[in-house]
């Protein structure tokens, strides 16, 4: 039997439901058949050292490779995935610095290949064990509610791109390359989407001049902290509600909805359109 999240409401109530709940639901996840059985098998092809062409043409174990580090659904690009591991075992290459896609990054440097052969310690294979779980956990809930899983995707990566000692400038192109947590900042901050179509440099001014106003924080790297991660992460709820809201509904509507308790939104819904209108 296929575990499903439970995420019995949307928005922000939604999601503290999920946190609260979280522990419980990623055991049982992870109890299922389907996902006990993916770890046992990653775990017992990678016990000994795998020749990269045979990981490559192993459809299941590049799945649960790729899936550990959010990149499910690409293991059909098996001669990109070659390119990206073969360029990361030459030392002079800067492919996976132009690339800027850290998740690949960080799936070339789990799953490096050294005379042809990917070898992992007993340490290794378990948090990848681990990390493939919660990562098909994150995607199970987004077939409930995607905006759930862009939260925990949020939530999960915003510390490592924040909080490393990086510049502000690298942290901002950090956050804008990595799609789902761009979308949580982007809706938060009430960004148009058309500000993708101007130059990077001009997209990261605009979204630190946003960051450091909305959140009230001094530097980029305050993103890391607990309190703004969950007000990120609360704007972003509420600021989705009162879109979807206004995209059906004139102004006057949306303010006689409020005024009459949101009748067919659900009170949740209701405080999140007040929330959104109050801090928009």
């Amino acid at each position: 039997m296929v575990y499903q999240p439970v995420i019995p409401l949307s928005g922000y109530g939604g999601w503290k439901f999920l946190e609260s709940t979280f522990d419980k639901q990623l055991d049982g996840f992870s109890d299922s058949a389907s996902t006990r059985n993916d770890r046992e098998y990653f775990l017992q092809k990678m016990s000994s050292p795998v020749a990269m062409e045979d990981f490559l043409s192993d459809k299941r174990l590049m799945r649960i490779g790729l899936t550990a580090f959010d990149l499910g659904g690409e293991e059909w690009k098996v001669g990109f995935v070659r390119h990206v591991m073969e360029e990361a075992a030459d030392p002079d290459s800067t492919f996976l610095k132009r690339l800027n896609n850290p998740s690949y990054t960080n799936f070339a440097k789990a799953f490096a290949v050294k005379d042809g052969k990917i070898s992992l310690s007993e340490d290794a294979r378990t948090q990848l064990a681990d990390a493939f779980e919660l990562a098909s956990f994150r995607a199970a809930v987004g077939e409930v509610d995607n905006n759930m899983r862009l939260s925990l995707n949020y939530k999960e990566k915003i510390a490592a791109m924040a909080n490393d000692g990086a510049s502000e400038s690298a942290i901002l192109y950090r956050l804008l390359g990595d799609v789902p947590v761009r979308t949580v900042l982007e809706t938060a901050l009430n960004l148009p989407t058309e500000m993708r179509k101007l130059d990077v440099e001009q997209q990261a001014g605009i979204l630190k001049e946003r960051l450091l106003s909305v959140f009230s924080i001094s530097q980029v790297s305050d993103l890391a902290k607990d309190d703004v991660v969950e007000k990120a992460i609360h704007r972003f709820h509420a600021m989705d509600t009162i879109s979807q809201a206004q995209s059906s509904m004139s102004s006057a509507s949306v303010a006689l909805t409020l005024l009459n308790g949101a009748s067919g939104y659900g009170s949740v819904a209701s405080q999140n359109l007040f929330l959104s209108r109050l801090s928009g």
